[in-house]
């Protein structure tokens, strides 16, 4: 059984930065497509950023357009980590973060993947 467990989140300051962590169990992480997606009040889940494997040891990696140039996503495969660089941040970054996993990439809306994390409060203060 997949599990995800996030941390990292707080609150920050408009401009300031903050790094998510998610650690996963239970799967061959090197082999998953592992994502960011996040949820404000009212709002419908959206993706934030991807890392997927495209053959052998290489990761692509892809950003939402709204966070693209401020976020950045990595992994360790050596330690089933996955984490999320945010830098810049705004008070629209404000809502609660998803790590999320799937056995193989199939895109990046929320429905096309399979296990989820608890999530984490992110709250940027202007």
């Amino acid at each position: 059984q997949v599990q995800l467990v996030e941390s990292g989140g707080g609150l920050v300051q408009a401009g300031g930065s903050l790094r998510l962590s998610c650690a996963a169990s239970g799967l061959t992480f090197s082999t998953y497509a592992m994502g960011w997606f996040r949820q404000a009040p009212g709002k419908e889940r959206e993706f934030v950023a991807i890392i997927r494997r495209v053959g052998g040891i290489t990761y692509y990696t892809e950003f939402a357009d709204s966070v693209k140039g401020r976020f950045t996503i990595s992994r360790d495969n050596s330690k089933n980590t996955v984490s999320l660089q945010m830098n810049s941040l705004k008070p629209e970054d404000t809502a609660v973060y998803y790590c999320a996993a799937h056995p193989s990439y199939v895109s990046n809306r929320w429905t096309d993947f399979s296990s989820w994390g608890q999530g984490t409060q992110v709250t940027v203060s202007s």
